[in-house]
């Protein structure tokens, strides 16, 4: 059995995809695209698919990941272009390996958001930015399926800054832009959390939504601050396996 892993994408209107909206267009994309996949046992087999840390609907992505297991052997380039194909524009896979390590889902560990706050002046937003970093703790409260629960959400944000507005979107109206880099923890601290606890620390209230986009997830590096690519171990497990190859075979005897 092959494992491939992809990275997806939610942009423009697709971004208000629902994740079960996401799961029934990929199970439409893998029939149309005849790709061979296997199925759990039981009594209503379904394609195994594994979904990993979704984003919440109504934000943008750029960094999905999921991953498939088939019956054959297929080339990833070649599966991705096809998958693409059978998918709307706007819900685009992007990225594909094989899967060649354990634990996907164990490397996403951090995202990276950009936080657009239309009508917001970038002074203020700077204010705001700097009450909410200087605090201990930033309390907030979500609604969860067992009612409203308070909880902090200053301590998984590991990074948050405004960043100079787009040159290439211009606008007459002011627009304070935020990057935030987030553990991923539980209860899971949401951009939309970060603005509640804006809102709270410096009563920062952009008057309309906000616009939200995960530019990265991966594992969190201690080091660097950086979020790394959770795909890149599969990539260098398979350059080592052709290396090795590849030495084999020039050691080999003609």
């Amino acid at each position: 059995m092959q494992r491939i892993r992809l990275r997806y994408t939610k942009r423009g209107r697709l971004r208000f995809t629902s994740h079960r909206d996401f799961q029934r267009a990929f199970e439409r994309a893998l029939r149309r695209a005849e790709v061979p996949m296997a199925y759990s046992a039981g009594f209503t087999p379904h394609p195994k698919v594994s979904y990993a840390n979704a984003a919440p609907t109504g934000t943008g992505s750029e960094a999905e990941y999921l991953e498939i297991a088939l019956t054959e052997a297929r080339d990833p380039q070649k599966l991705r272009e096809l998958l693409d194909e059978s998918l709307p524009t706007g819900l685009d896979i992007v990225d594909a390996v094989e899967a060649r390590t354990s634990g996907l889902a164990d490397r996403l560990t951090a995202s990276v958001w950009e936080l657009r706050l239309p009508g917001v002046d970038p002074a203020e937003a700077d204010r705001a930015v700097a009450a909410f970093n200087a605090a201990d703790t930033v309390e907030v409260q979500r609604l969860m399926k067992n009612g409203v629960r308070t909880f902090d959400a200053r301590s998984a944000v590991v990074h948050l800054e405004t960043r100079n507005p787009q040159a290439d979107r211009p606008t007459d109206q002011p627009c304070a832009i935020l990057r935030l880099v987030v553990r991923h923890v539980t209860p899971a601290v949401r951009p939309d959390d970060v603005l509640s606890g804006l809102r709270a620390v410096a009563d920062l209230a952009p008057p309309v939504p906000a616009g939200v986009t995960r530019l990265a997830q991966g594992l969190f590096d201690e080091e660097t601050g950086a979020v790394t690519d959770p795909l890149a171990p599969d990539r260098e497990a398979a350059e080592a396996l052709s290396t090795a190859d590849v030495t084999a075979a020039a050691k080999t005897p003609a």
